[in-house]
């Protein structure tokens, strides 16, 4: 199957209330993939290209990359990814898990050597770190276009000080409030100044939604103007209620009151999946794949005031775990067959996700 190019002429040069509409992939694991796995890349006609290439000949404009306060996913592995995929000419969405290891909004663990004794600490810590981070990737020549301070932070972030309880946001909004100084902070030596948002899970529960927005602001220790836009997790097999409608109610909700860009910061479908119900009837295979995102996309770029702003499918070359965060068997866009500890990773049509 060929993967068409001219990909400028269909849709990454829209723009939409001024800013282009971005087709992402998170590809945090790609630099893991190729050097613990060996994996080689594959295009769907059987040439051999780098990750980038291929996803991007099929319409990716933004990379999405997590960033743990450990080793793993840390800051060097991190910068150097962000390196490679900004010099190929992709935009970078940073994806902050203020943690040192998977963030979500059950786990929300305070990094370790971080002094957790008091909030006032804590947020002192947390301020320093997201300054000082930035800064690192501003030196490294890394623009970070668009900024997570957190990872679907339905719960809050940085257990016990930071965790919503019993409609209590005050211990979040201090230390969010925190780490959007460090953003300002960096700011002030000259870091660009990234889109900052806030990324919750389940983002066609309206309720949820609605709840989680009112009851931050309501604080007074973060206001609207603090947040640029808006991040949200969707995806099929959690819920039979996760549909594409109740996406479009939401959204169109959290648009209509915010007046803010609107990002799908995380979705994928899966092309292997039994004895799960998903919450739409899509085929599951490549051609569902699209079809998904397709209506992700619609949903997006049909919301008020053009708010729509991008969509980013999750991890959909992280070839040692196809099944990452579901209970389906495989959400990838590749087919791997594996010979002599290398990964050969063919592409699927569903590369071509975003024409």
């Amino acid at each position: 199957m060929q993967i068409l190019t001219s990909f400028c002429a269909v849709v990454a040069c829209l723009v939409i209330g001024g800013r282009a509409f971005l087709n992402g992939h998170d590809l945090s694991s790609t630099g893991y993939m190729e050097t613990q796995q060996g994996a080689l890349w594959y295009d769907t006609n059987g040439k051999q290209q780098t990750l980038e290439t291929i996803l991007g000949s099929g319409g990716m404009n933004s990379v999405r990359l997590r960033l743990w306060t450990a080793d793993e996913y840390g800051l060097q592995y991190t910068i150097g990814l962000a390196q490679r995929f900004s010099k190929a000419g992709y935009s970078i969405y940073l994806d902050m898990h203020l943690s040192d290891t998977w963030a979500d909004p059950t786990h929300q663990a305070v990094p370790s050597g971080w002094d957790a004794s008091s909030i006032a600490n804590l947020s002192k810590k947390l301020r320093s770190y997201v300054s000082t981070t930035l800064q690192a990737f501003t030196a490294k020549g890394v623009k970070i276009t668009i900024l997570a301070l957190g990872n679907e932070v339905t719960g809050g972030i940085l257990f016990p000080l930071g965790q919503i309880s019993n409609n209590n946001f005050s211990g979040f909004a201090t230390l969010w409030a925190a780490a959007r100084a460090g953003v300002r902070d960096a700011v002030a030596t000259g870091t660009a100044n990234p889109q900052v948002i806030i990324h919750i899970d389940n983002g066609w529960k309206q309720a949820t939604v609605t709840w989680f927005f009112k009851s931050l602001f309501a604080t007074g220790k973060v206001s609207t103007s603090d947040v640029d836009a808006f991040g949200f997790s969707f995806y099929p097999f959690f819920s039979s209620d996760a549909t594409i409608s109740a996406l479009t109610t939401s959204l169109t909700s959290i648009a209509n009151n915010y007046k803010k860009p609107i990002y799908v910061a995380e979705t994928d479908w899966p092309t292997a999946c039994s004895g799960v119900t998903l919450s739409a009837s899509y085929p599951i295979n490549a051609q569902g794949q699209r079809e998904w995102t397709a209506a992700v996309i619609a949903v997006l770029k049909g919301l008020p005031g053009g708010l729509g702003a991008g969509v980013f499918y999750w991890e959909p070359a992280y070839v040692t775990t196809p099944s990452l965060g579901s209970p389906c068997q495989s959400a990838l866009l590749f087919s791997v067959s594996w010979y002599e500890s290398k990964a050969y990773a063919k592409a699927l049509s569903s590369v071509e996700l975003y024409i």
